[in-house]
């Protein structure tokens, strides 16, 4: 199976990752300046290092001077106290300031991704979503917490070194800033390659974790078909396909780090041999050659360590570009600029005008031509084989979708023109697998309404009559009711999902055949519970088992998209050659 997201061709962003995340820098760039300066002195006190270090040694050596050793070692440690507390105060305002701004980063992105059109999410995989807002954002937060930091310190060493090493030596400064471009050249050509590669691996990591959360969410038809074994024969192939990318990734850094570890070191053997023959013919100190090495030691460590740093940064730009291209990601379903809001109390007039619609540009409409007004409080129920168009018109309604011509209007206000919140407060779903989140029972019918008090969340489970289960539970309205609530029985959840639209009581319902998979018992208390919620609200019932269309003001027969009967059960039923009296026969 291939990755849409990986099928897709990446802009090349270059330092363009750093340039977006500025607007959530900028409230920490006070800390970030400080932090700064702290690495200035933490790198400056390493610097003076080697030169205390020559006077220490001549002393000892040439001086044979105890007092002046005494004085060199004692000053020795006050450099190491003045950098070890800037290393702290550097380390922990820049560490602190990172975790806070990809917290943001990653809020952020939820906060967008919510927010997108369902359209979105059917193009892609939640364990896709949900890994890129881990360990994409992790290499991001690595990225600020340590590249920038190690960014800086070495920048400082491998000029603050050079500079020494000049003071100290020019000859052999020659000798050791020679490599210096091949370790650059090393860093460019491997970085590109490594960027690629780390950008195939996030996105095959992407790719199997949105198998598993796909597998896992369907546990129950996994196991009742016995597919345990091809399930986990597909995880190992994506992970066989994960470890190879992965396996060649490490050959093209191991590669890398070998080639710049030889050339850099290589030149501090050069630099060893040429410092030995000046100390030999006496043209050098012994202490001013350790001193010359120490510095050669930190240019070759920097140059080292950015090339690292450029390879790191190649990973993190292609984690970047793939949580980036999620913000980029525009909905489907826009806000309109300037959006309408109801000031009074909606009345739950419905009217579809000429409407159609396709998923796609390239296919078929899914309905067409359709009209149809629905007076406040009736209750209207839409009827037709498989794919006749019923569910999308339902979807069209709360603007899921938007319609590709003609249009719907909610109190004769056109809902494209409606903010997407007062549209959608204004309709409650009742849908046929009511969706319950992992909490209790109180927060899930409250999460209609979460400023609700108990009273309000009694009534709406009384209403519903989910309150003679309730009251039964060990824990009542603290019971957690699992993942997706498969603690509780389908007729459970469905209360439950009718107790969170009583308590929303909106002026509109959508109900989605609400007991076709229930019991006798269960649909019997659903059955009461409709009753009481459709009382005086405009509502579209979506009918699957047209025995259930009864209780309807009025039933609309879609066939093929469009409407072809409308009229009261018993009207439709005595139309012999009729489609919905065909429809009845065959129920």
């Amino acid at each position: 199976m291939s990755n849409r997201a990986s099928a897709r061709p990446r802009p090349r962003l270059g330092l363009r990752p750093l340039a977006r995340l500025a607007p959530l820098v900028r409230p920490y760039a006070l800390r970030l300046v400080v932090a700064f300066l702290f690495l200035v002195v933490a790198a400056a006190a390493g610097l003076v290092f080697p030169a205390v270090l020559r006077y220490l040694l001549d002393a000892a050596f040439e001086l044979k001077d105890r007092g002046a050793l005494d004085r060199i070692a004692l000053g020795l440690l006050g450099v190491f106290a003045v950098q070890g507390v800037a290393n702290f105060v550097q380390v922990f305002l820049l560490s602190s300031s990172t975790e806070r701004i990809v917290a943001a980063l990653r809020e952020q992105t939820y906060a967008h991704l919510i927010r997108l059109s369902p359209a979105f999410f059917t193009e892609r995989r939640t364990g896709e979503l949900t890994s890129r807002l881990s360990s994409d954002l992790a290499l991001l937060q690595s990225l600020l917490s340590t590249w920038i930091s190690e960014l800086s310190r070495q920048t400082l060493f491998l000029i603050g070194g050079i500079v020494m090493m000049f003071v100290t030596n020019p000859r052999l400064t020659l000798t050791t800033l020679a490599v210096v471009p091949l370790v650059v050249g090393a860093a460019f050509t491997f970085g590109r390659a490594l960027r690629k590669a780390s950008t195939s691996v996030q996105d095959r990591i992407g790719e199997a974790m949105g198998m598993a959360d796909e597998s896992f969410g369907s546990i129950r038809t996994v196991q009742s078909f016995t597919r345990e074994g091809i399930e986990t024969q597909r995880f190992g192939a994506l992970l066989h396909d994960l470890v190879g990318v992965a396996v060649y990734r490490a050959r093209i850094r191991a590669l890398f780090f070998g080639v710049v570890g030889f050339v850099a070191f290589g030149s501090v053997a050069a630099v060893l041999w040429q410092g030995g023959a000046q100390v030999v013919e006496g043209k050098l100190t012994a202490g001013t050659l350790v001193a010359f090495l120490f510095y050669a030691l930190f240019v070759a460590a920097a140059v080292g360590t950015l090339a690292t740093l450029f390879g790191n940064f190649q990973e993190a730009t292609g984690a970047a570009t793939r949580v980036f291209e999620l913000l980029d990601a525009e909905p489907t379903v826009r806000e309109p600029e300037h959006p309408h809001r109801f000031t009074e109390p909606v009345r739950g007039a419905v009217t579809l005008e000429a409407v159609a619609f396709r998923y796609q540009p390239d296919l078929p409409d899914v309905v067409q031509d359709i009209s149809l007004e629905i007076a406040p409080g009736e209750v209207v129920a839409l009827v037709g084989r498989s794919g006749a168009g019923k569910t999308t018109i339902a979807s069209l309604l709360p603007r899921f979708w938007d319609v590709t011509s003609g249009r719907i209007t909610l109190d004769g206000i056109d809902i494209r023109s409606l903010s997407l919140d007062s549209l959608r407060t204004s309709i409650g779903i009742v849908p046929q697998e009511p969706v319950l989140f992992s909490g209790t029972i109180r927060e899930n019918i409250a999460y209609a309404r979460p400023d609700a008090s108990d009273a309000e969340v009694l009534r709406a489970a009384q209403a519903a009559h989910a309150w003679e289960f309730i009251e039964r539970l060990p824990e009542q309205w603290n019971t957690r009711v699992g993942e997706r609530g498969v603690k509780l029985s389908g007729g459970q959840r469905q209360r439950i999902a009718i107790a969170r639209v009583f308590l929303k009581d909106p002026a509109v319902v959508i109900l989605d055949e609400a007991t076709s998979s229930l019991d006798t018992e269960s649909e019997r208390y659903v059955e009461q519970a409709l009753e009481q919620l459709l009382q005086g609200r405009t509502t579209l019932l979506i009918a699957h088992r047209l025995s259930t269309v009864r209780r309807a003001d009025r039933v609309v027969v879609l066939d093929h998209g469009r409407i072809v009967e409308t009229g009261s059960h018993d009207e439709l039923l005595g139309r012999e050659n009729g489609l919905f009296a065909r429809l009845h026969q065959l129920s």
